[in-house]
Formats: C-alpha cells, sequence, structure tokens
C-alpha cells in the first residue's frame, strides 16, 4: 500500500487546471483533434455527464472530458450545440461520437450507465471502449463487494488528496449542490443556465478531473481476473443501458453485477 501511496503522489493536478468550455463548432474541432493520442499505455480519455434528470427521459446538459496526457478538461455544451457536440468532425473526418464508439480507445466513466443511456437514447451513441471506474472499486475490495459505492465516497476513501486538496474539493462539491439539489433549494436546470454559473462551472470541472487518481489507485491493486471481469461487466452495463427496460433509478442498480459478491465469499471464505 505504501509504495501505491508513493507511486499516485506523482499524479498531481495544477493549481490551476486548465478548462476550456466548448460550445461552437471551432471548439468541437479542436477538441477531437486534442484526445486523438492513439494507442497508449494508460486511458487519457476520462468522461462524465451532467443532465436535468440524465436519462432516456431527461436530457444532456454538459458533458466533461478529462484530457489526461493535456491535463486539460473540456466542458461541452451539451444543451446549446446538440447533435453538433457529436458530430463535427475534425480536419481529418472523425468526430466524438466515432471516438466515443471507438472500441480501441479506452474511455473511463464512473458508473456509465445513465450516462450511457442518455447517450443513447438523445444521439444514438453505443459507447464502446469503456472501463467503469465503479467497477474497478469493486473488484479491488477486500471486503462485502454485494453493494456499490459513490463516486464522493470513492474520492473521500481512494484519492491521493493533500489537506488543501480536500477541503477545496468540498467547498467546490457543496456550493455546486447548492445551486442544483432540490433538497437545498437548487434546480437541476441550473445546468442548463448560460452563461453557466461558476460554481457550476467548477463543479463540472472537478470531480472529472480526479478520476486519473482513483484509476491509477484501483488499476495497482487489481488482479488480470478481475480486470477481465471488470472490463466485461462495464460492457454488460452499457448494454444493458441501452434496453427498452433499462430503468434508471431502478433500486437494484445499488447491487453488485451478478455472480460478484459470490465470487469473493466463496473464494475468500470472508466478507
Amino acid at each position: 500500500m505504501e509504495s501505491i501511496t508513493k507511486n499516485l503522489a506523482t499524479v498531481k493536478l495544477d493549481k490551476k487546471p486548465s478548462i476550456i468550455w466548448a460550445d461552437d463548432a471551432a471548439a468541437i474541432s479542436r477538441l477531437v483533434d486534442a484526445i486523438e493520442h492513439g494507442q497508449q499505455d494508460a486511458p487519457s480519455i476520462f468522461v462524465d455527464l451532467e443532465g436535468v434528470n440524465l436519462s432516456r427521459q431527461g436530457t444532456i446538459s454538459i458533458m466533461q472530458i478529462y484530457d489526461a496526457i493535456e491535463g486539460c478538461t473540456y466542458l461541452i455544451d451539451v444543451h446549446t450545440l446538440g447533435k453538433k457536440c457529436f458530430l463535427t468532425p475534425n480536419e481529418h473526418g472523425r468526430t466524438l461520437k466515432n471516438i466515443l464508439e471507438d472500441k480501441d480507445t479506452i474511455k473511463i466513466f464512473f458508473d456509465v450507465r445513465n450516462d450511457s443511456d442518455a447517450l443513447y437514447a438523445h444521439y444514438g451513441i453505443a459507447l464502446e471502449g469503456i472501463h467503469d471506474l465503479q467497477l474497478m472499486e469493486l473488484a479491488t475490495r477486500s471486503f462485502s463487494k454485494q453493494y456499490i459505492k459513490g463516486l464522493s465516497k470513492c474520492i473521500e476513501r481512494d484519492a491521493p488528496l493533500s489537506i488543501r486538496e480536500r477541503s477545496d474539493w468540498i467547498i467546490t462539491k457543496e456550493k455546486g449542490v447548492c445551486l442544483f439539489a432540490p433538497e437545498k433549494g437548487g434546480s437541476y436546470e441550473v445546468f442548463n443556465k448560460r452563461p453557466v454559473p461558476e460554481n457550476i462551472r467548477l463543479y463540472c470541472a472537478q470531480d472529472v478531473q480526479f478520476l486519473p487518481r482513483l484509476y491509477k489507485y484501483y488499476k495497482a491493486k487489481m488482479t488480470s481476473t478481475w480486470h477481465a471481469r471488470m472490463v466485461s461487466a462495464s460492457k454488460d452495463r452499457v448494454s444493458m443501458s441501452q434496453s427498452a427496460t433499462y430503468n434508471g433509478k431502478g433500486k437494484d442498480k445499488a447491487r453488485a453485477p451478478d455472480g460478484w459478491y459470490e465470487t469473493l465469499f466463496t473464494s475468500r471464505g470472508h466478507y
């Protein structure tokens, strides 16, 4: 564990990470150019989405992409651009849709299910090449694998943050949540407000910037057997999210994939 922590100490965010707001065709074309790195030793594309009831019943407002090679976060204005976000080509004719559907270009999501549901339902994007960080966390646990964890819990428990980073993360998160959470007097419609409020911009950028740290942490702990199971289960999550019967708010979503909990119990003899 000590060696893992030392290695992770080298994965640092800039004090002022680059955040680019992409809301026109030229910006999308430049984005596609920027994230097309070809084959890499480690995934470099980390993705998250925000929206109003993010699902086939709702809408996508903003797509966040963190380019780990350039250390840049792109906030894509899906609310304004619609399908142009995904169909605008770069000078080589490649689009964001091509990248998202490319099985050889690994993309990292945290709980891909509702993101995939919305992308497929509204824009016909059938995700490929997905590694789900939520499943990576589950695969590397030494205790019960019965239930999955949310992103905030994973960042709190596993992301190697300095005291200052942890404090900034909590403050930024709270400021954002207060603007969109109905129970705190907010509204999810704030994600569609333009210009986007600064606290929402920072909220959207923040979590996706920490995904590479979680990825490196879990990857270092994962066996080849569990890695293969994670890849297969990630693909299953995408397929399930595209089915006619998928329920993005189903209670069963909190459970581990079939067989994962039982495998831990029988192979280790304890939780």
